[in-house]
Formats: structure tokens, sequence, C-alpha cells
């Protein structure tokens, strides 16, 4: 059986019984996991990349922790934008922590290292690394056995995705990032990474790349570099990621969808053909 996670982003939990933007992100973060333990309770661990809190309070990361206590499997707690790095470290156990203080560590798995950054900015919404945090990469990265692959996972995307309100927000060192990480590329299995509330899948240079919509409100898709920058209500997901020695496989889960489900086989007695065709209307 292949290696599984799950991947979670952008929670953007408020203090208890708040709602955001019309939606109650406890509430959808509660559905989630409910679903990953359900369908999913044989994954190996969890990784929510960021945006854990929509304002970085000690209440909302309480709110977070005592929603996550309800998974049945571990998980890694990563900061984005939104959140603070302090209140986080302070309230979550499952953050990782390199020495100088940031949210950064890595985990060993069957399929590679796992390697989970931190990009938080506190005084803006865009993306940051630091010397600190590259010179952290940089040896982490040079540090581990020649042979070994990486999974690497960030808030921000290093490089444009097109949308033009994400794209002023992204990673703002994104030419030292991919310096830092030029010796390691052929290593690199995937990028994974939140920020942009959109179910986006790709290559950066020759990395593959994903990410996903939100547990709460979404980032509507549009190209126009002039067009406003809109939130939606368009369906929460998260992600169930299948790797094996060859292949990496992601699939983005629409938890909340309540469409119809049904049989693609007709029922016995009953022509195939005619029961495409009359298949009744929900």
């Amino acid at each position: 059986m292949p290696f599984k996670f799950i991947h979670l982003t952008d929670t953007h939990l408020a203090n208890p019984g708040s709602t955001l933007y019309g939606l109650d992100p406890r509430a959808r973060l509660d559905a989630a996991i409910a679903d990953i333990n359900k369908h999913q309770s044989d994954a190996a661990f969890a990784v929510v990349t960021g945006d854990l809190t929509h304002w970085g309070e000690a209440e909302s990361y309480a709110n977070f922790a005592d929603a996550m206590a309800a998974l049945k499997i571990p998980y890694i707690a990563m900061v984005g934008n939104h959140d603070r790095r302090v209140t986080c470290l302070d309230a979550l156990k499952a953050a990782p922590r390199d020495p100088n203080g940031f949210v950064q560590g890595t985990r060993t798995t069957e399929h590679g290292l796992f390697v989970f950054l931190d990009t938080l900015d506190e005084t803006s919404h865009a993306g940051e690394m630091c010397a600190k945090r590259f010179d952290w990469l940089a040896k982490t990265l040079a540090n581990a056995p020649a042979d070994q692959p990486f999974v690497v996972f960030m808030h921000h995307p290093p490089f444009p995705i097109g949308v033009h309100a994400m794209d002023e927000i992204g990673l703002k060192q994104s030419t030292e990032f991919a310096e830092v990480i030029a010796p390691h590329r052929s290593r690199i299995r995937h990028l994974f990474f939140g920020h942009v509330h959109r179910p986006i899948f790709g290559s950066y240079g020759k990395i593959p790349f994903s990410t996903l919509r939100g547990t709460n409100h979404q980032v509507w898709f549009e190209l126009d570099a002039g067009a406003p920058h809109l939130a939606s209500h368009e369906p929460p997901a998260y992600g169930v990621v299948l790797i094996d020695d060859e292949n990496l496989v992601v699939h983005s889960h629409d938890f909340l969808d309540t469409s119809l489900r049904f049989p693609f086989e007709p029922p016995a007695g009953v022509d195939g053909r005619d029961y495409a065709l009359n298949f009744p209307a929900r």
C-alpha cells in the first residue's frame, strides 16, 4: 500500500462561536476532521500549511487545538500570514521549532525527508524567509543523506500562480529561495503550499507542486490583473496524498459535497443505455 498523509490548509479559525465571512470556520474544520477520521484514518499524519487562525489570537489557537484534538492521526501545524509565531508556538505542541525560534522542522518518512518552512512576516501578508531561515534550510538539505528525497511544505508559493492579488503577497524572496534549493532540485519530489485558497497543480521548474482550497472561505478564480480581489463560498477541501517509490498522487476531496452518488451500472434487468438516458434528475 502507498504511504498516505493528509494535506489541510487555511483553516482560519477565529475565537469560539465566531463566524468569518458568513461561515463557521470551526464547524467546517470539525467536518473535515470527522471525514478524515471516518475515511482516511489509516493516514500516517496530517500537515496544516498555515493560516491556522485568522487574527492570531490566543483564544483562536486554543479553538484550533481543541478541534484538532479530535483527529485520530498526528498532525504538523505550520504558520501563515494570518498567524502569530510566538502565540502559535505557545499554544501548539504540533508546531515544529528550529533553533532560532521559527516554526520550521523536518520529519523522516519511508519516502524521504519532509521539510516544513516558516514564511511568516508579521508586518505583511506577503511571505518572507530571512537569512536565518534560509541558512537552516540550506543546512537541512545539504546534511541529508545523498540518496534521500525531499518533500517540501510552505505557506506562501515561491513563484507567481497567475492570480494577481495573491501574487502580490507571495514569497518576497523567490529568487533567493530558488538559489538555496538549486543544488537539491532533482531530489525534491513535491512542493506543497497553502495561502491561495485555490486548487492548483503544476510544476515549479521541474518540481511538481499542489495547493488546495481552504476549509473556510476561498479566493475567487480571476486572472485579470485589473479585477477586484474577491473571496467566495466555493466548497472547502482537504488533500489525500499517496506516495510510493515511483509515484506521488494528490487527491483533492470536497468533503462537504452533498451531490448525488449513484451506481454506474444499472440495476439487474435494466438496459444500460436506458438507465443512462432516463436517469431521473435530482
